[in-house]
């Protein structure tokens, strides 16, 4: 099984792009679907939760569109730390009713230096700043794992790349995007992987799809 996250921007400029991509592959049900695990002040459409069945297991999908929060110091990065917030709380009630979680989408937060083409000019972007950084590791500390670094452990893995001065052309782009899976089924996904080819098409998003594979 094939599960695939992906922020698109701007949806009908890249419709012929999405429909390319999903024809490939086969759909699966899902069930209990959910878009309120999260009340967001904004009342912004940033999650959305299903469930399906994996050899007997029941496991609860989740993916999210964590707020930029740029500029700091602004309202916009307070809301993008009360958001995290409220995403870790939650991820703290929903790990005790069910350990077999998959947490997917745009976190927009790089976790570390190497995931990011220079590091130096995003030291105090809401993207990278530790606080924010230190989100990160609270929500795996909960009993999750980082797919792409469990499969490669120093590996680039950019997911984003802007269109301004040359950034896909140069691959000045930083790694955003993630799966956080529970630790309890971190052995069912056989790889990751980063699907560049969209982003490279015509009218592209400036997110690329990311993939897990579960055995």
């Amino acid at each position: 099984m094939l599960i695939s996250s992906w922020n698109v921007n701007s949806v009908r400029a890249r419709i012929e792009n999405i429909k390319s991509y999903l024809l490939k592959y086969k759909k699966n049900k899902l069930k209990n679907v959910k878009t309120d695990l999260i009340k967001d002040k904004l009342k912004q459409s940033r999650i959305i939760s299903a469930e399906f069945e994996h050899k007997k297991k029941n496991i609860q999908l989740i993916n999210i569109y964590t707020p930029n929060g740029n500029p700091v110091d602004t309202e916009k990065y307070d809301y993008k730390k009360d958001w995290l917030n409220q995403l870790i709380k939650q991820l703290k009630t929903l790990s005790k009713k069910n350990s077999n979680i998959i947490l997917a989408g745009d976190f927009n937060i790089i976790p570390s230096a190497e995931d990011v083409y220079n590091v130096k000019s995003f030291e105090d972007d809401a993207l990278y700043r530790l606080e924010i950084r230190k989100k990160f590791r609270e929500m795996i500390n909960l009993g999750f794992n980082d797919v792409y670094r469990h499969f490669y452990e120093d590996k680039e893995g950019y997911t984003f790349w802007d269109y301004m001065r040359g950034a896909w052309q140069k691959n000045n782009g930083m790694r955003i995007d993630h799966f956080l899976v529970s630790n309890s089924i971190i052995d069912q996904i056989k790889d990751i992987n980063i699907n560049k080819d969209p982003r490279g098409r015509e009218k592209p998003s400036d997110h690329t799809p990311i993939e897990i594979n579960l055995a």
